[in-house]
């Protein structure tokens, strides 16, 4: 009984490193909330936030290993830093601004590296953190210096980096600036794409860290 008890006083989900030392799988959600978002796409953006939260609470290893952040563009607002999923709570994203792409990136690595250092520090394990750019424009602001901290992040494996356009985006520039190719969002199917990445993050934190995977195919969401 006594056993039973102090299975159940571990926090779910915790943040604290102590009450919850499991590996993490970070995530940073880069999201385009410049004014053409207005309207239809924000509204099931939004929804695609809040779907990847449920979806990521129904998996009890995923509840305690990944840890989501919310960055928005722009201006440039962390919305929410590094959380883990039953902390994570989605704010009703409005818009507003212009598109500072490459500002976006560089605050969003910045995040990784800080949170990495930290993992390090209380002798956490980590998987290779994601940043997941989501966009329906072109950079308003200097984007050259982002690509290089992109390339250089992917060839030092420091962090994955993905890119998804949205009716608008201008896929010239976003190729030059991931490594990965950028992947079209087929109309506004943002929930289908929110549901493969928390599928893709479930199967990720499933395995042990540094494990080599193999993404789960962009089907349904993406315009191949």
């Amino acid at each position: 009984m006594d056993d039973y008890i102090s299975f159940e006083q571990i926090p779910f989900g915790s943040d604290n490193f102590a009450d919850n030392p499991e590996p993490r799988c970070p995530c940073v959600l880069l999201l385009d909330t410049s004014g053409s978002m207005y309207g239809e796409p924000v509204k099931q953006l939004n929804e695609g936030v809040r779907v990847f939260k449920q979806e990521l609470m129904n998996d009890p290893l995923a509840l305690k290993r990944v840890e989501v952040a919310v960055v928005t563009f722009g201006p440039v607002t962390i919305r929410s830093d590094f959380h883990t999923v039953p902390n994570f709570f989605p704010q009703e994203l409005e818009t507003t601004g212009n598109t500072p792409i490459g500002a976006a990136i560089l605050t969003a690595v910045d995040l990784v590296t800080k949170r990495k250092k930290e993992y390090k520090t209380n002798g956490i394990s980590y998987y290779k953190p994601w940043i997941i750019l989501i966009t329906d424009g072109s950079p308003t602001d200097d984007w050259e210096a982002a690509a290089e901290k992109v390339k250089a992040g992917e060839e030092n494996k420091s962090f994955a980096f993905f890119a998804i356009g949205v009716e608008g985006a201008n896929m010239n520039i976003l190729s030059r600036i991931s490594v990965r190719a950028p992947l079209k969002l087929k109309g506004l199917m943002f929930r289908e794409f929110f549901m493969w990445l928390s599928a893709s993050m479930k199967m990720v934190s499933a395995k042990n860290p540094g494990t080599a995977m193999n993404l789960l195919p962009p089907s349904g969401w993406s315009e191949l």
